[in-house]
């Protein structure tokens, strides 16, 4: 499985540029703050519940699909990490 990437790498190249929009033009649409869509689709910031609401409704797909893309974005390191990581499993209550 390939590295997924930043939702909003996909909120600027499959979003904004089709349609011609800028930053500001898209903030204003969505009615959040330049620097808030600016950190998005600079990978500084995640798609949050709010964000996945006004990006479905401003571009369509569901709220799921947006939030579904960052969850799968947060994920992919630590998942390949799993080796490293010094975790001691527990077992379940009535599992001895």
């Amino acid at each position: 499985m390939h590295d997924p990437c930043h939702p909003g790498k996909i909120v600027r190249c499959e979003c904004l540029e089709p349609l011609g929009l800028t930053i500001t033009r898209a903030a204003r649409g969505l009615g959040i703050s330049r620097q808030k869509l600016s950190d998005l689709v600079n990978g500084k910031t995640g798609v949050t519940a709010d964000m996945a609401i006004r990006l479905s409704l401003a571009f369509g797909s569901s709220p799921e699909t947006w939030l579904g893309m960052q969850s799968a974005y947060d994920l992919w390191r630590p998942r390949n990490q799993l080796e490293s990581l010094e975790v001691e499993q527990f077992a379940a209550a009535g599992n001895s």
